[in-house]
């Protein structure tokens, strides 16, 4: 039986759900009446977590991409004795796989690690930024607290999912914390969809088939919910859409072909949608600025975009210039995979298909126009329960 008195906010957080996607779906209208568009934050789910958890944009909270260029404090000194083994080896996914779990045991990290298809003769120029998990204590580079810290501190009765663990899985242990009448806050992690729109595009009916999936899960969650809680405000929301992949940029062979010497005159990392560069020397400041002028997938980041995307980082040390894609253009092969993709993200912010959602069971006082307003929402519901 319900107690009539116990609020609890019910927060669902479904990766890659953009607000295109949900526009053209029925997806738990009834249930969540409310929805708007998201404004999303510029990078890709490492840049919109800790935003969506501390409400801080990038440039104060320290997390954009994973990997930043620091030859003197890089924990990977040793990761060119893998480049000795055949790339026919190193190069599969799962072998690299079994490496990135060694590596995580080895250096002692906590967060996500994962060290994708950067090249092993390459990995003691940078370090890897999400060293702890952001879920606990101290995992913020910037120090700020996040949702869950705020919960612990006020003594806050909560449930948040394990990112470690696989859909089903974590929807079996919301459905069973939310009976627990004590509760008062939960959120709930869904990471599978943006691997099936990776895979598939977003308009696939892969997706289309996990988005109905999901209506039926969170009902029955939202009704498990109910059963012990007299008032219960669900909230679902997203990181960031999905865009389709129209071509992929051969970037990363080009400015190879300039004849630099990595670590000596430039640094680069080539994520999925974003090239970021360290200009090492004069001959590079001239050398690459050129060629990425008349290359014809994407422009240069402004100072102004950096700005007024949060990622203005007052070391840059992220990069000194960033080239990012045109929507729906792949830069492949990367140093984040080697095989083409139906759909991505990390594109500007402004792009249609990149905007996230947030739909509600009940209309906010203050509905949250971007991720960093996720943050005061989840406050205000705490402070009301």
């Amino acid at each position: 039986m319900a107690n009539a008195d116990a609020r609890l906010g019910l927060f669902v957080f479904v990766d890659a759900f953009g607000w295109e996607i949900l526009r053209q779906n029925t997806f738990m209208q009834d249930v969540l009446p409310f929805r708007c568009p998201l404004g999303t934050i510029f990078g890709y789910s490492s840049t919109c977590d800790p935003t969506i958890l501390t409400g801080a944009l990038p440039r104060e909270h320290g997390h954009f991409s994973f990997y930043r260029y620091a030859p003197e404090s890089s924990p990977f000194k040793h990761a060119r004795l893998f480049s000795l083994l055949p790339a026919s080896l190193t190069g599969r996914g799962r072998v690299r796989h079994h490496i990135s779990k060694w590596y995580k045991r080895h250096l002692g990290y906590t967060g996500y690690f994962q060290l994708y298809n950067m090249p092993f003769d390459l990995l003691h120029h940078f370090e890897y930024t999400e060293k702890l998990d952001l879920y606990e204590p101290g995992g913020i580079i910037g120090g700020q607290p996040t949702i869950f810290d705020y919960l612990r501190e006020r003594g806050i009765p909560f449930f948040h999912s394990d990112w470690r663990r696989g859909e089903r899985e974590n929807l079996a242990a919301a459905k069973a914390a939310v009976q627990h009448k004590e509760l008062r806050f939960a959120y709930v992690y869904l990471a599978a969809m943006d691997a099936i729109l990776h895979q598939h595009g977003p308009q696939s009916k892969e997706g289309q088939a996990h988005i109905r999936w999901y209506d039926g899960q969170l009902r029955q969650l939202l009704q498990a919910a109910q059963e012990s809680h007299g008032d219960v405000r669900m909230h679902v929301f997203s990181d960031h859409g999905m865009t389709a992949v129209t071509r992929c940029s051969g970037l990363m062979a080009a400015v190879d072909r300039l004849g630099l010497r990595f670590g000596v005159d430039y640094a680069a990392v080539f994520d999925s949608t974003l090239a970021r560069f360290w200009l090492l020397n004069d001959r590079a400041r001239d050398l690459i600025p050129r060629l990425l002028a008349e290359v014809e997938d994407g422009h240069v980041v402004s100072d102004e975009e950096l700005h007024r995307w949060g990622a203005d980082f007052p070391d840059r040390s992220y990069g000194d210039l960033f080239y990012l894609l045109d929507p729906g253009v792949l830069l492949c092969p990367g140093h984040l995979g080697i095989s083409p993709l139906a759909g991505m993200h990390g594109y500007a912010p402004e792009d249609r298909d990149s905007v996230a959602m947030y739909a509600a069971s009940h209309a906010p006082e203050s509905p949250p126009k971007r991720l960093e307003d996720l943050f005061g929402l989840m406050r205000a519901e705490a402070d009301a329960t």
